[in-house]
């Protein structure tokens, strides 16, 4: 079972300098379920910044353009070969999305490729990414080592929730859209979180009852079951052929507005653990929180039925409150959406204020 981790001599071997830390969030009400005890790193958040400098030439409109000047935000995050590989989103002044890399040793210093990895060009997907681009991030294993890319690809007008698989991280096949039939193809869709175990520093995705799981939505979350890993089938009501919702925002609530999966979804001895950003609404909201603010919660899910909701923390355990978190392109922002276990902690990467990317770490 995954506890409550906190001990603040903290910053222990990780690196080879030690790094101011935020204070861990108090866990003492907290179910023994949950993964708590996260530290932001001070000292170097915000660990990504967007960058003028970094130029790449558009296979769509033929130019030369800084491409992530604007905005670096909402990573994914694998270990691969002993290092921890960071998939995030970038904007150039266009305001389109496309997705970098960076490679860090420690968790805490990377080294940015020049070029981003995953873009809109000349193929099948274009229709629906661009000008708009991809966006948001989610990375899982295959049993067989590939990995498995969930993402938004944005057209302008709506969102639609997308896959690829590469086998380096660098090279990708897309697959499509995740919502393919024919009912769901213009269905506002995005946040795929798949279902995973932990074996070692992989996460793997893996079947339960025979199937691949996935979470996904970002007002409420839904469901979608797979075989192969690429073909995907939306979870219906049987009664009106609609979406079945699974986790739904709370009146009163720092997630009174929206939900939305965070990292993979993660398979513990206590059930299916998913955390998810949640968005605090104009009323009927967290009076603690700006209206709007977005902060990150943790639900527990059955693991024989995937869909049913065993439990849930009652407050969020990471919130904006430093000034980079709290002003940027989108205000009062800290998304969370990659989760990596490298060398005995948890990495927990999110963006703030849709601008900046930053670390907090579960040190055992």
């Amino acid at each position: 079972m995954i506890k409550a981790l906190f001990l603040v001599p903290l910053l222990l071997m990780l690196c080879s300098c030690e790094q101011a830390v935020d204070q861990p969030t108090d866990i003492s009400n907290e179910p023994d379920w949950t993964l708590m005890g996260f530290s932001k790193v001070d000292s170097l958040n915000p660990i990504l910044r967007p960058q003028a400098n970094q130029i790449f030439t558009c296979p769509l409109s033929q130019s030369s353009l800084a491409w992530e000047a604007k905005n670096v935000l909402n990573p994914a995050a694998v270990v691969k070969d002993d290092q921890i590989y960071l998939m995030y989103r970038a904007q150039d002044e266009n305001m389109t999305s496309r997705l970098g890399l960076a490679v860090s040793n420690d968790g805490l210093h990377f080294q940015k490729q020049p070029q981003p990895v995953f873009f809109p060009q000349a193929d099948s997907m274009q229709v629906y990414e661009w000008p708009g681009g991809v966006e948001d991030p989610r990375i899982v294993e295959s049993e067989e080592g590939q990995y498995i890319l969930t993402y938004t690809a944005y057209d302008g007008n709506t969102a639609r929730l997308c896959l690829a698989t590469s086998k380096d991280l660098i090279t990708w096949t897309k697959h499509g859209l995740v919502l393919n039939q024919q009912k769901y193809r213009d269905t506002w869709s995005k946040a795929g979180a798949i279902v995973c175990r932990r074996e070692g520093q992989r996460l793997i995705a893996t079947k339960l009852q025979g199937k691949y799981w996935m979470y996904f939505g970002d007002t409420d979350i839904f469901m979608a079951t797979s075989h192969d890993l690429i073909h995907w089938q939306v979870l219906e009501n049987e009664e009106n052929g609609k979406m079945v919702s699974v986790l739904n925002p709370r009146p009163g609530r720092f997630d009174s507005r929206l939900v939305e999966p965070g990292p993979y979804a993660l398979l513990t001895e206590a059930g299916i653990l998913l955390i998810y950003n949640g968005s605090n609404a104009a009323n009927l909201n967290d009076p603690e929180l700006p209206k709007f603010t977005y902060a990150a919660g943790q639900a527990l899910f059955d693991k024989q039925q995937p869909y049913k909701l065993l439990d849930r923390t009652e407050n969020y355990f990471i919130h904006p409150d430093k000034p980079y978190e709290k002003v940027g392109e989108v205000n009062e922002v800290c998304f969370v959406e990659g989760l990596v276990y490298f060398k005995n902690a948890w990495y927990l990467y999110y963006g703030t204020a849709d601008s900046k990317i930053a670390v907090a770490v579960n040190y055992p």
